[in-house]
Formats: structure tokens, C-alpha cells, sequence
């Protein structure tokens, strides 16, 4: 068993006889990544786990090209996280409730989009707001994390969160996965609205870890495009991420199925994959039925014969 990050896609890493991949945290990988990976062995058996499925994904899914399983159970002890969406003129409110959670003995993320300030981006950086945030809370410990920093740096920066040693952690997504403090109960992630639904979703799971009530508060300027402001409507509204997959395959579309877009509406001229998935349900399980009680060859037979008499599927 070889349990890795990205350098097993490496071709140096080699296996003898592959028979199982399984990868986590699948809206990391791109679609040439997770091939390579299964090329690996001779047609693999292969897993893939998210919180949130990418479009392409749940599209895939729906046409029954990939079985699903849910897990739709919180751990036991948990609670649900209370997430809320800010506007920049309410951003002493959030501080209040960083505050709060502060003097009760908690901790907390403050998550930002960028590592230092953009000329071409109007963003606040990680490194201002570590800055402005320690200013606001001089009696609290804060710390910075970004992945500009030496692996040591980064490893003791965590390792003092964890201990409780640090209690405001201003950071970039490093901490989207693999971060685990149970103690940490608020989150503030700054400029929400340059964030995809995955990777808002994967975020606020950092918090809510622990038997306590755990918030996560979506920041953004007053003004934002309707695009973004239905993805942080989405996020804020629902814990459910496969309903946040939805809203994503509707906002972004599912790509190509049989290609390596991962994002992008179909080309249908008359359906709609999220609103019709009823009809495209009923059509996959009718092929399904349709293979199965008439077999492989006879049914490619029937069809090059012009016997696709539903015109529900068609087999290449």
C-alpha cells in the first residue's frame, strides 16, 4: 500500500500489479492527473471521495458512469456549522464575533486569497491582514501561514496552532485540507467571492471539529457579480455538499464527459442536465435494463441497424 500526495503521479513511482486507487480530496486532481494515476495499473479499481463533487463529477454520476455512494451523517458530537455572509460594512460585527470566541477560549481562522498585496487585484493579502489583525487583538497570539514558507516554518506554525499556543491563524487555503483543531470555532474568509463553491465549502470545513458551535463568515465588498453572489448564497444557505455540487454544475456546467473540460455547459438542444436530471435518470436506467436483456452485441447490432427506437442512448 503507498499512501502519497501528488509525487505518485510522478512516472518514477511504478507498481508491480495496481489494483486499487483511491483518491481523496478529488477536486485537487485534474482530469490528466487522475488518468495518469490510473494508467498506472491495468484498469484499476477506483475511488473517488470529496465533500463537494466537482460538475463533472456529479454529471457523471447522473449518466450512471460512476456508481456514488453519500455520506449524509455528521460525525457524533458535532454541530452544524452557522455559516453567514458579511458585507464589508459589517466587519466590526465579524471582529465581534472573533472577539467572542477569543474570550471563551476558542480559536480561529482568518483565511485570505493571496500571500502578499496585488497591484492588479484589489485583494487584501494574507501578510496585511496578519498585520491588521494583530493590531485588533494585541493580547491575542497571531500567527501567519502561507505556502511561500519553508516546510519547517509552515510545520511549527501549525503545530503551535494545534497546541492552542497560537489563537488567531491568519492564513492562504493551505489550511483547505488535512488540518484538524478542534478547538477552532470561527472562521473568516476574506474576499468570499474570488472562492469557488468546493473550495469555500472544503474551507469551512475546518472548523465545527469539536463538541462546540462553530460559525464560518463569508466576507466580501458590498458589490459583487451575480455569479459570485449566488455561490456565496449557496454556501451560506447549505451544509449538504452535494446540493452545493448541484448549484456548481448549474453555475459552471458539467465540461466533457468524454474529454478533460471539467467545467462548461453541453451542447443539448433541448434539455437542461440539473433541471431534466429526473428525465436523464429515467433514460440512463432504460439503457441500463436494455443491455442487460439484450446484450452488448445485439444491442450495437440494433442499433446500426437503426433499431434505436426510444433514441435514448446510442453506443460507440
Amino acid at each position: 500500500m503507498v499512501i502519497g500526495t501528488h509525487a505518485v503521479l510522478e512516472e518514477a513511482a511504478q507498481f508491480s500489479r495496481l489494483g486499487l486507487v483511491v483518491i481523496d480530496e478529488q477536486h485537487r486532481f485534474g482530469v490528466m492527473q487522475r488518468l495518469r494515476l490510473m494508467e498506472k495499473g491495468r484498469r484499476p479499481n477506483t475511488l473517488v471521495m470529496t465533500a463537494t463533487p466537482i460538475p463533472r463529477t456529479l454529471a457523471m454520476t447522473f449518466y450512471g458512469d460512476l456508481d456514488v455512494s453519500v455520506i449524509d451523517e455528521m460525525p457524533p458530537g458535532r454541530f452544524p456549522i452557522r455559516t453567514l455572509h458579511i458585507p464589508e460594512n459589517r466587519r466590526s460585527w465579524a471582529l465581534d464575533a472573533i472577539r467572542r470566541e477569543l474570550q471563551a477560549g476558542r480559536q480561529c481562522y482568518v483565511v485570505y486569497p493571496l500571500v502578499e498585496e496585488s497591484e492588479k487585484l484589489d485583494l487584501k493579502s494574507a501578510t496585511e491582514g496578519h498585520e491588521q489583525i494583530a493590531r485588533r487583538f494585541p493580547d491575542a497570539e497571531v500567527g501567519l501561514l502561507h505556502g511561500r514558507m519553508k516546510n519547517e516554518e509552515k510545520e511549527s506554525v501549525m503545530r503551535a496552532f494545534s497546541e492552542g499556543r497560537i489563537e488567531v491563524l491568519v492564513s492562504t487555503t493551505v489550511v483547505e485540507v488535512g488540518v484538524d483543531v478542534p478547538n477552532a470555532t470561527i472562521m473568516v474568509i476574506e474576499h468570499a467571492e474570488r472562492f469557488g463553491i468546493a473550495q469555500l465549502h472544503q474551507l469551512r470545513g475546518r472548523v465545527g471539529r469539536g463538541p462546540h458551535e462553530s460559525h464560518c463568515l463569508l466576507m466580501t465588498p458590498e458589490r459583487i457579480g451575480e455569479t459570485a453572489y449566488q455561490r456565496v448564497k449557496a454556501v451560506e444557505h447549505t451544509l449538504n455538499g452535494f446540493r452545493l455540487a448541484e448549484t456548481d454544475l448549474r453555475l459552471r456546467g458539467p465540461g466533457e464527459l468524454a474529454g478533460t473540460r471539467q467545467s462548461g455547459m453541453p451542447d443539448f438542444r433541448v434539455a437542461d442536465l440539473v433541471e431534466d436530471v429526473d428525465i436523464l435518470v429515467e433514460a440512463r436506467d432504460e439503457a441500463r435494463r436494455w443491455v442487460e436483456a439484450e446484450g452488448r452485441d445485439a444491442l450495437i447490432e440494433s442499433l446500426s441497424r437503426g433499431g434505436n427506437r426510444s433514441g435514448l442512448i446510442s453506443v460507440g
